[in-house]
C-alpha cells in the first residue's frame, strides 16, 4: 500500500503547485479536489487492510470511477486497458474474427446470423447452428464475452467449430480462416421503384461519408431520381462522418454543425468543406425515436436547410459532444465536452443532466422552455427534444402474442427448420408464406410455451384481488367468469388474429436465410409503413414541395407546426 500512500501525496504536490498559480476562488477548488483525492486513498487503504474479504482492487477502484462518472451522464466513461480494443471496434467498425453474430440462449451458444461474404457464411456456418466448442474449448459455460474473445483474432489465423445443425445426427466441425471484418455503415442499398432509390446508414465509424456517397452514385447510375435515406435506430458515432455526409446534399461552405462548451478554445463549428454530391434530389429521410446523436445531426441538418421531407418518430435528443483523453496506463476517459448546435441555432438535447431533482432524478426539457426557430424557408423547429419529422409515422406496437414468438425465439427456430427442408425459395420481395404454410407454424407450435398474460388478464386479476378485498366478490363473481372466458377465448385466437403480423415476420426471418441481411431489409419493403409512406410522399411532387414551404397546408400538418398553432414555446 506504500505505492498507493506516495501516488496520493504526488497527486497533493500536484494539486498544490495547481493552485500556486490560479486565483483564491480556484484555490478553493483545488483544495477540494486535493482533500478529496486525499480521503479516498486512505479510505481505499483501510478497506484493503481491514476488510473481512480479499478486495479486488481494479474492480473496486473501477466501481468507484463508473459509479462517479454515471453521476454526470451516460456518456461519460472509463475505458480501461482491457476494454480498448472494444471501443476501436465501436469507432472504426473493424476488428478480426469471423463475421458472424452468436448469442447465449437457454444455456445454449447460438449462430444468429451469419454476415453475407465474410469467413463464417463462406466457411458454412449457418444461423441456428449451436455452436459445442471454439478451438477444442467447450463453450457451454462460457459467457458472450468470453465466447467473442475466442472467436475473435489476427486475419489469416484459424479457428475451429464444432456444432450441432437441426437436420443432422452427428456434430459438423467448421474450419474458418479469419479476416479483417469491416462493419458496414450502409449495410442496404437498392432501388424501392424504377425511380427511387433507398439506402440504410447503420452507424458513423470511420468511411461513413465514403459509403454513403458510393451508394448515393451507384443508385443514381441505376436511374434513382429521387432517395429514401433511411437513419432509423442508427445510434450516431464520428462527429466528422456526420458533417461529411450532410455535405453531400448541402452547398460547399454552408454551416453543418457547431460545439459550445466549457473550454472555449474547443468551441468550432464545422462547414461543408467540399463540393457536394447533389443538393436537388428529391429526398425523404426516416427517423425513430432511437436515432440519436451524429444521425440527428445529420436529419437536422437536412430539415434545417429545407433539404429533405423528415418521416417517421422524433429522433431520440441527444445532443452532446465525446471526446477520448488519455489517462495513465493505457486506459482513456471519454467525456461529454460540449453541446453541439445544428444550422438554425438549435440544441436538440431532451435530457437536462446539469439540473437534477433532490432525489438525483433526471426531467426534459419542459415544453415551456424550449424554443422556436426557423429553418432557411422559414419553417419553424423546436429545441430542446430532438428533430422532429415532417410526417409522423408511429411505430406499430406489436401484439402481445408476436412478442412471445419473438423472445422465446420460435420463428427463429421455425426458420432454421424451414431452410433445412426447403433448398431455394422464391426472390426476396416475391416470396410469401401461403396459408398452408402458416398451418405448418401453428403445427409446429403445438406443445410448445406460448404462454402470456394480455393487458386485459392482468387488469381483471387486478379488479378480482381488488372486490375480494372489498367482499364484493360473491356479488360478481358470475360477471368476472365471464368477461375472463370471453378473453380467454379471443387469446386463444390470437395466432389467427395477428396472422399477417406474425407472418410478415416470419417471412423476414426466413427470407434472411437464404438471402442474408439485405433479403431481409427487402422482404420488409411491401409492409414498412415508414416506407410505405416515404414513397407516398415522393410520389406525390406537389406534397413534397408544399411540405418544404412554410404557411402551406401540408406545412401546417407537421407536429412543430401543430405545437406553434397551439402556442407552445
Amino acid at each position: 500500500m506504500r505505492k498507493k500512500s506516495l501516488a496520493a501525496v504526488a497527486l497533493l504536490g500536484g494539486a498544490a503547485l495547481l493552485v500556486s498559480f490560479r486565483p483564491a476562488s480556484d484555490n478553493e477548488r483545488y483544495f477540494e479536489i486535493a482533500k478529496n483525492l486525499d480521503i479516498f486513498a486512505t479510505l481505499f487503504k483501510e478497506v484493503n487492510t481491514y476488510y473481512v474479504d480479499e478486495v479486488p482492487p481494479a474492480k473496486l477502484v473501477k466501481t468507484g470511477i463508473d459509479a462517479m462518472l454515471k453521476s454526470l451522464d451516460p456518456y461519460t466513461n472509463y475505458i480501461p486497458e482491457d476494454d480498448i480494443e472494444d471501443f476501436r471496434t465501436m469507432t472504426t467498425g473493424q476488428y478480426g474474427g469471423i463475421g458472424a453474430v452468436v448469442v447465449k440462449r437457454s444455456g445454449r451458444t447460438v449462430v444468429q446470423a451469419a454476415y453475407e461474404g465474410y469467413p463464417a457464411q463462406k466457411a458454412g456456418l449457418l444461423p441456428g447452428d449451436e455452436i459445442l466448442s471454439i478451438n477444442g474449448v467447450t463453450v457451454e459455460k462460457k459467457s458472450n464475452s468470453d465466447i467473442s474473445k475466442l472467436l475473435k483474432g489476427q486475419a489469416n489465423s484459424q479457428v475451429k467449430l464444432m456444432v450441432t445443425r437441426y437436420g443432422q445426427e452427428a456434430p459438423v466441425e467448421v474450419n474458418i480462416t479469419r479476416d479483417k471484418i469491416q462493419v458496414d455503415n450502409v449495410p442496404y442499398y437498392g432501388m424501392l421503384t424504377p425511380e427511387i432509390g433507398y439506402f440504410q446508414l447503420s452507424g458513423f465509424t470511420v468511411d461513413a461519408g465514403k459509403e454513403v456517397r458510393l451508394a448515393v452514385a451507384k443508385l443514381k447510375e441505376q436511374g434513382a431520381k429521387k432517395l429514401v435515406f433511411d437513419i432509423r435506430d442508427n445510434p450516431g458515432g464520428l462527429l466528422n462522418e456526420a458533417v461529411n455526409i450532410s455535405n453531400l446534399f448541402v452547398d460547399k461552405g454552408k454551416d453543418i454543425v457547431s460545439t459550445k462548451g466549457k473550454v472555449s478554445d474547443w468551441n468550432k463549428t464545422y462547414k461543408a468543406l467540399d463540393a457536394p454530391l447533389d443538393t436537388q434530389i428529391p429526398m425523404v429521410v426516416i427517423t425513430s425515436n432511437r436515432s440519436a446523436s451524429a444521425s440527428e445531426i445529420v436529419s437536422g441538418v437536412l430539415q434545417d436547410y429545407d433539404r429533405a421531407v423528415l418521416v417517421g418518430e422524433r429522433t431520440f435528443g441527444k445532443g452532446l459532444v465525446q471526446a477520448t483523453r488519455p489517462l495513465s496506463y493505457n486506459s482513456q476517459l471519454k467525456v461529454t465536452t460540449a453541446k453541439y448546435y445544428i444550422p438554425s441555432g438549435r440544441c436538440i438535447q431532451e435530457i437536462d443532466y446539469t439540473h437534477r431533482a433532490d432525489d438525483g432524478t433526471l426531467g426534459k426539457v419542459p415544453d415551456s422552455l424550449r424554443t422556436a426557430f426557423k429553418t432557411v424557408a422559414g419553417r419553424t423547429v423546436y429545441d430542446g427534444g430532438g428533430v422532429a419529422p415532417d410526417v409522423e409515422v408511429q411505430d406499430r406496437e406489436i401484439a402481445d402474442i408476436t412478442r412471445v414468438l419473438l423472445q422465446k425465439s420460435y420463428l427463429f427456430d421455425y426458420a432454421t427448420r424451414y431452410r433445412a427442408e426447403h433448398p431455394t425459395i422464391a426472390a426476396a420481395r416475391q416470396f410469401k408464406l401461403t396459408d398452408a404454410d402458416y398451418q405448418k407454424f401453428i403445427d409446429y407450435l403445438k406443445g410448445k410455451d406460448i404462454s402470456y398474460s394480455t393487458d386485459a388478464e392482468k387488469a381483471l386479476a387486478d379488479l378480482t384481488k381488488k372486490v375480494k378485498e372489498e367482499k364484493h366478490y360473491e356479488d360478481v363473481k358470475t360477471e368476472l367468469e365471464g368477461m375472463r372466458k370471453k378473453v380467454t377465448t379471443n387469446k386463444a385466437n390470437d395466432l389467427m388474429r395477428f396472422k399477417p403480423e406474425i407472418r410478415e415476420l416470419l417471412e423476414q426471418e426466413i427470407v434472411s436465410r437464404y438471402y442474408f441481411q439485405k433479403g431481409s431489409v427487402e422482404a420488409s419493403f411491401d409492409d414498412d409503413p415508414n416506407i410505405l409512406m416515404a414513397l407516398n410522399v415522393l410520389n406525390d411532387q406537389p406534397r413534397y414541395s408544399a411540405l418544404l414551404k412554410p404557411g402551406t397546408v401540408e406545412a401546417k400538418t407537421r407536429p412543430e407546426a401543430k405545437r406553434s398553432t397551439a402556442g407552445g414555446k
